[in-house]
C-alpha cells in the first residue's frame, strides 16, 4: 500500500512561446477601447424595481444593453454643449 501524498507528478517546463503566435494574437489590442476608456465614472441610482423592468424591456426591444440605453439618454438630457 502506498501513501498516495508521496506521489508527486513532474510537470514539464513551459515550451517556448512562438513570436508569430504572440503577434498574432496581440495584433488588435491597439483597436480595442475599454471600458474604461470611455466610461471612467459609475453612477448608483435607486429605482423602483418597476422602473427596471420597463428599462430592461425597452433595451431589450432596441437591442442595445441597459448601459447603452441609459448612456444614449443621459447624452440627450445633457449635450457637451449645454448651457
Amino acid at each position: 500500500m502506498t501513501d498516495a501524498r508521496a506521489k508527486r507528478i513532474a510537470i514539464g517546463a513551459r515550451p517556448p512561446a512562438n513570436p508569430h503566435a504572440e503577434a498574432w494574437i496581440r495584433q488588435g489590442d491597439g483597436d480595442v477601447l475599454q471600458k474604461g476608456d470611455l466610461y471612467t465614472a459609475r453612477l448608483t441610482l435607486d429605482i423602483t424595481p418597476a422602473l427596471r423592468a420597463r428599462i430592461k424591456v425597452a433595451a431589450f426591444t432596441q437591442g442595445v444593453t441597459v448601459a447603452e440605453l441609459l448612456r444614449a439618454l443621459l447624452e440627450q438630457a445633457f449635450p457637451e454643449d449645454m448651457p
